[in-house]
């Protein structure tokens, strides 16, 4: 039996309240940020697309995701777990089953939802014209193959190195909470999935706004908030570094916020409220993996720069002809991989993770391990997600055809819209009624009406 000694209640609330926030960061936190950011013509495909992320990716986690991703490294190699120790998550839910002060079952829930939000996040680049077929079927094999191991690489820390992942425990590069293993893996991943998918008609030529700012600011603000799970909840109990996070988060993306800003208006003359939302996402990005190792200080330095250079990053798809739709590879990849090797340079003895960078005296030797790390993330998933997408494209084909493109997704997808302008109501796919025809009388025809009627 587990004595009350063993299990800290506060720990455990915490970690629960914590995978509760992560959850709200894809559901509806980007759901609602990269619907807004998208035409109202495939909003709903867009957040249907973070549904179903979560939807297989929870399955995958249950069967064998949580095995893959925290099980002894199968051959002592560090490459990826052992898919079989926790099948189904058979013999979690004893008493004694626990992970530190909290029960096993906690880790694996809030974990969970780490893997859920790295795999929706990749949708933003591929908004308006890939299939929703393909799209499932596309996530399915990426966290299997590429998130699973990744994560196994970047989190699965172990006394014994032949049971951990390979770069938390041989390279010992330093990520908290996720830069490697979730910001680069899925902006990597997006930038090789858009190469083979191809851009979105008029791309470069026509407008392309977002439908709806309202829906994005609500977004980032709630993936904001859910963030201080992602972070801080990485503590993994209610503690002296749950609390360094959450302040190293604050100070990160407010000092973002100001970063994109002005160099938004200093180049374009205009600071948007798309541009403070944004600002939010890099900062948070950039944060995320140096959370426990540096100074509320550094933490302000590392935010200002991810959200300047996440705000000239964006504009590399012009300048090299990828469509990248929501911007996942100029925030997430970009913000993720600065946030990354500053640990090397900022990274403060005194903060918990006892690294001092080379600020601090400490020389090259984080950084190189930092560049390792993610240099590695970013060649793997790149090369592994190009062959997946080829592959889906020479079978099932990826992209809807170009009059599904045109007139939007949402209706010949899911046979619905975001906004139903039609009266009558009803359907819009294959089937669905007509609306009846209007009643033309002097009274009820637009054109009878004068203007104050019309006004009325």
């Amino acid at each position: 039996m587990v004595t009350p000694l063993e299990l800290s209640a506060g720990d455990t609330a915490w970690v629960l309240t914590s995978a509760a926030l992560v959850l709200m960061m894809t559901v509806p936190g980007l759901a609602l940020f990269y619907g807004g950011m998208t035409r109202a013509k495939s909003v709903l495909n867009m957040m249907m697309m973070s549904f179903s992320a979560l939807a297989v990716v929870g399955v995958l986690w249950v069967l064998f995701g949580y095995s893959m991703t925290f099980g002894d490294s199968a051959g002592g190699l560090g490459l990826v777990g052992n898919p079989l120790e926790a099948l189904g998550l058979t013999g979690l839910m004893s008493e004694s089953a626990m992970s530190g002060s909290i029960p096993t079952l906690a880790f694996v829930s809030f974990q969970a939802a780490f893997a859920i939000i790295a795999v929706a996040l990749i949708s933003g680049a591929v908004a308006d014209r890939m299939k929703f077929g393909a799209w499932i079927l596309f996530a399915i094999v990426w966290v299997t193959v590429v998130y699973f191991p990744v994560a196994h690489w970047v989190f699965a820390f172990d006394g014994d190195t032949t049971k951990g992942g390979w770069i938390a425990n041989t390279i010992e590069a330093l990520d908290f909470a996720g830069g490697t293993a979730i910001h680069i893996n899925a902006g990597a991943a997006a930038l090789a999935l858009v190469l083979v998918l191809g851009k979105r008609l008029g791309f470069a030529k026509e407008p392309m706004r977002p439908h709806n700012l309202p829906l994005v600011m609500i977004g980032s603000a709630l993936l904001f908030v859910g963030w201080f799970g992602f972070n801080a909840g990485s503590a993994l109990g209610a503690n002296t570094l749950a609390a360094v996070a959450f302040i190293n988060t604050i100070a990160a993306t407010a000092a973002a916020v100001i970063g994109w800003l002005v160099l938004e208006k200093l180049r374009d003359g205009h600071a948007t409220s798309l541009g403070a939302a944004s600002g939010v996402i890099a900062g948070l990005v950039g944060i995320t993996p140096a959370a426990n190792s540096v100074s509320p200080l550094g933490a302000l330095a590392i935010g200002l720069v991810c959200g300047a250079i996440a705000a000239w990053a964006v504009g590399l798809k012009y300048k090299f002809g990828y469509d990248d739709s929501l911007d996942v590879v100029g925030v997430h990849m970009v913000a993720g991989l600065v946030g990354t090797l500053l640990i090397g340079l900022l990274a403060d003895p005194a903060s918990p993770a006892g690294v001092a960078g080379l600020l601090y005296g400490g020389g090259l030797e984080q950084l190189g391990r930092q560049s390792v790390g993610a240099f590695a993330v970013m060649i793997f998933s790149f090369v592994v997600t190009f062959v997946i997408a080829k592959i889906l494209d020479a079978t099932m084909g990826l992209r809807v055809s170009a009059d599904e493109e045109a007139q939007g997704i949402d209706t010949h997808t899911h046979a619905e819209s975001a906004y139903d302008l039609n009266p009558f109501g009803g359907r819009l796919g294959k089937g669905a009624l007509a609306p009846a025809p209007a009643v033309a009388t002097e009274t009820t025809t637009p054109e009878s009406l004068t203007p104050e009627e019309s006004a009325k």
